[in-house]
């Protein structure tokens, strides 16, 4: 089996890249740097450089020979991506195209209307499709980590909601699973942490992985709105994000599956474990 990986230098796509070379693997990524593939994956894997935006022959390039994809995009207009990529692979004879997803295009919440017509996109192409419908990655704790590491506080807009964020390895192991045993086409992965918690109780996780006490202050939405439009200006992500609190808050965000367990026979990372791996950055 070859397999061509879509955002292999992100936080998911590096890990299933790198999941695959273990397994003595040589999979192909489709970069725009790649310098930073070089950096990530050495001459462990076959580098195509190319642009989603304007792909062509350098994309189907990259297609060639191979069985499954692993396909990660973001943006409001991402569907127009996972359209390019199903397309060209259908047209290039891949068999598989594993889309990570998330579990709110049950919901319509933040992202959720994104990667519902992203799924659509690539069920429209005919190929075999898995959909891996993750809830937030616990690795999004880390935009904490300057307020807890200076002022000892986490500061949100989710007031006693709970989510049940999931760690990178557990998504990544998903994945990895599905492109190379082919037992879940056609399925869409519904995947989450082993509990939701609310901000609070992860504040307090963290500090216990410190060794400092970490409070949870809230905040209205106007003040998480003005604090995200700060660092990641105003527009369509800012907009999902305090969608996505506004939902967590509500109580709207608190599914919790047994997905990890159906597809790897173990349980998912508790997020005390994701803090005391993560303790550096918050200290």
């Amino acid at each position: 089996m070859r397999y061509l990986l879509v955002g292999a230098t992100g936080n998911i796509g590096a890990r299933v890249t790198q999941r695959l070379i273990a397994r003595g693997d040589r999979p192909s990524v489709f970069v725009r740097d790649a310098k930073k593939a070089k950096a990530l994956f050495g001459d462990q894997v076959e580098i195509h450089v190319g642009d989603l935006e304007k792909p062509r022959s350098s994309l189907a390039a990259a297609l060639t020979g191979i069985d499954s994809v692993f396909l990660v995009t973001d943006g409001p207009d991402l569907d127009t991506r996972d359209r390019t990529v199903a397309f060209a692979a259908r047209s290039g004879g891949v068999r598989h195209v594993v889309k990570l997803s998330t579990l709110d295009v049950h919901t319509g919440v933040g992202t959720g209307p994104w990667h519902a017509r992203g799924e659509i996109a690539v069920r429209e192409s005919g190929v075999a499709f898995t959909f891996i419908q993750a809830a937030g990655f616990m690795s999004n704790g880390l935009g904490w980590s300057h307020a807890i590491r200076d002022a000892g506080v986490l500061r949100t807009s989710t007031g006693n909601g709970k989510i049940a964020f999931i760690h990178p390895d557990d998504i990544a192991d998903v994945a990895t699973a599905a492109l190379i045993t082919r037992d879940h086409d056609g399925q869409s992965l519904v995947i989450t942490g082993p509990e939701a918690l609310s901000y609070g109780e992860m504040a307090a996780t963290i500090g216990r992985a410190i060794g400092k006490h970490v409070r949870f202050e809230e905040i209205s939405d106007q003040q998480a709105y003005a604090a995200v439009v700060r660092w990641a200006g105003k527009g369509p992500y800012a907009d999902a994000l305090i969608d996505i609190w506004r939902a967590v808050r509500e109580g709207r965000q608190a599914t919790v599956s047994d997905g990890v367990k159906q597809v790897l026979g173990r349980h998912p990372i508790p997020f005390d474990r994701w803090a005391r791996e993560n303790a550096g950055a918050f200290q």
